[in-house]
This record gives C-alpha cells, sequence and structure tokens, in this order.
C-alpha cells in the first residue's frame, strides 16, 4: 500500500503552527493543526480507507461497467459495435454512471461530513505554499493517462477481428 501511504503522506504538512492536515477539495489555503500523535494516526487511517474506497470504486466499476457494457452492445438486435458508435459510447456511459457515479457520490458525500469529526474549527490555520511543484506533476500523470488509455483504445479498434 505505498501508493496510499505517500498519498495520505502528501495531506499532512510541517508548518510553523505544527503539524497540519489538509484534506482533499477543502479550501487550498485551510489546514487543521494536529493536536497529538494519536489524532494524526486517526486520521491518516481515515484517509486511508477513504483512499482505498477510492480507488477500489474507480478501478472495479469502470471494469465492471466496461464488461456490462460489452456484453449490452453484444446483443444481435443492436448490431456490429462499430456500426453504432454513438449507442455503444452511451452504453458505456450509463454503466459507468450506475457502477462508478453513484457509489462515488456517496462515497464522497460521508466523506465531506466525516472528515470533520476528526479536526474543530478551532484549529484552522492558514497554510502556505502547499507544494509548489505538484500541479505540475499532477498534469503529468493526468496527460500520461490519457495518453495511454488513448493508445489502448487505438490498438482495440485496429485489431484484427
Amino acid at each position: 500500500m505505498g501508493f496510499i501511504d505517500y498519498i495520505v503522506g502528501n495531506s499532512f504538512r510541517n508548518e510553523k503552527a505544527g503539524r497540519i492536515v489538509v484534506f482533499t477539495a477543502d479550501r487550498r489555503n485551510r489546514g487543521y493543526l494536529v493536536k497529538s500523535e494519536s489524532d494524526e494516526l486517526k486520521i491518516k487511517s481515515f484517509l486511508k480507507m477513504f483512499y482505498f474506497a477510492h480507488f477500489s470504486i474507480l478501478l472495479l466499476g469502470m471494469l465492471v461497467a466496461y464488461g456490462w457494457s460489452t456484453f449490452a452492445i453484444s446483443i444481435e438486435s443492436l448490431g456490429r459495435p462499430h456500426e453504432h458508435l454513438f449507442r455503444t459510447i452511451a452504453i458505456f456511459l450509463v454503466m459507468y454512471w450506475l457502477f462508478v457515479g453513484t457509489p462515488y457520490l456517496l462515497l464522497w458525500r460521508s466523506y465531506k461530513k466525516e472528515r470533520l469529526n476528526f479536526v474543530s474549527a478551532q484549529d484552522e490555520v492558514s497554510v502556505s505554499n502547499l507544494a509548489a511543484g505538484r500541479p505540475q506533476t499532477w498534469i503529468l500523470i493526468a496527460l500520461f493517462v490519457v495518453l495511454v488509455l488513448m493508445a489502448v483504445a487505438v490498438l482495440l479498434l485496429i485489431r484484427a477481428k
């Protein structure tokens, strides 16, 4: 679980005020002071559970949506997938919303409620310079993922049948 530990580790910073935690999707300049090591361990375990569920929903949901949409477009009455590209994409998007979108929205809603149970409003501090190099890193990772997905799509489209 080194990847999840890495992501959770990026949520914690050492500032002038002390050790702070910055939650995902919170305002960029807001963090919360962590009072003790036991509180930090509780927050880390919560974030690990959230990120594990996050990646599980995205990965397994994508695979299930792809499998179901492949099954749905293989039915004889729909014709061949390349003949009905729009219908194939629409079926995949509906399946993706059912198997990924809905569970992810429920997970996100519970995360937004539960994350504030670990910190208090009095512990809010202003965070300076949240890792200046990180935005470029995430842009490069996202670009790499998009390029890999496009390459896989091209390979699937040109393969011999």
